[in-house]
């Protein structure tokens, strides 16, 4: 329940990033920052917790681990924000589902790791659908590739970074407080209503991204101390999935036929991929004494 809880709530982000559109992306992604200090923070404190985040501090290889996966997510959340502003919904979902692809490869590349078939002709169609959506529609599909690497990208840096889920979220927003907060009181200086006290319901769902950026995460830490990865990873689909439908059928986005094909080719990709994953995942149970 946990699991499904965080790929639900990450799933329906499109329908709450909607309601903060008419403000910048860039100053959503501020605005992200810097209530997720703040609810993270008092989360952290209110859990007794403060001292697992003060031992960060003390490791100068995490802090250093974790500015470049805040770097990371930062980029990633600002594509994913002006992707969503810009009615680029289906985009959104369609790097998601790439994600898994995305980190084999970080993994072949960066850890040099063996890629068994099914990974490797899972890769080949994913690089076939780019390919084709690149050359039919007249452009590589930037937004699903940014959104794509920068999370894989992400995920490896914190999978090689000592750090807990929650304390780890809470020191990469607080490295990225002092950008935010001088953006914000740039933006303030130029006239700029950047607090959006002219529109109260606005202010309160940029409020919100605090709440909304940790509650997923925490769901998702709890979720994956037990269950094994296997069950979580068939869990992932479930996020670009609800991403997929209310594109289409709330939004109204087109699904021209380029799309469609480059989403069925991805979605064969994915389908050798997650048997390749059940068919090791089984041979690993029956090894176990």
């Amino acid at each position: 329940m946990l699991g499904l809880a965080a790929y639900a709530m990450w799933g329906f982000f499109p329908a709450y990033y909607k309601l903060t559109d008419t403000v910048a992306s860039d100053l959503v992604v501020a605005h992200r920052i810097l209530w997720s200090v703040l609810f993270v923070g008092l989360f952290l404190y209110l859990r007794g917790r403060w001292a697992e985040v003060l031992g960060v501090f003390h490791q100068k290889k995490v802090v250093l681990g974790l500015t470049a996966s805040a770097s990371l997510i930062a980029v990633n959340w600002l594509v994913f924000v002006w992707a969503i502003a810009n009615h680029q919904v289906l985009d959104v979902s369609l790097g998601y589902f790439i994600n898994p692809l995305v980190s084999i490869l970080v993994g072949l590349v960066v850890l040099h790791e063996k890629l068994s078939r099914g990974q490797a002709g899972a890769i080949a169609l994913a690089a076939l659908a780019v390919t084709l959506q690149a050359v039919l529609a007249g452009g590589l599909p930037w937004v699903s590739l940014a959104l794509a690497f920068t999370f894989a990208g992400y995920g490896y840096v914190r999978k090689i970074t000592p750090v807990k889920a929650t304390p780890g979220l809470f020191v990469e927003t607080l490295l990225l407080f002092p950008v935010a907060l001088g953006y914000v009181l740039l933006c303030l200086a130029g006239g700029e209503d950047a607090l959006v006290l002219n529109d109260l319901p606005v202010l309160a769902a940029l409020a919100g991204t605090g709440i909304v950026t940790a509650l997923p995460l925490i769901c998702f830490s709890a979720a994956a101390r037990r269950l094994p990865l296997f069950m979580l990873g068939l869990m992932q689909y479930i996020a670009p999935s609800l991403h997929f439908l209310m594109a289409v059928y709330v939004w109204g986005e087109p699904l021209d036929p380029t799309k469609l094909t480059t989403f069925a080719i991805i979605w064969g990709a994915l389908a050798i991929f997650t048997y390749d994953s059940w068919r090791r995942y089984r041979r690993r149970i029956q090894a176990m004494p």
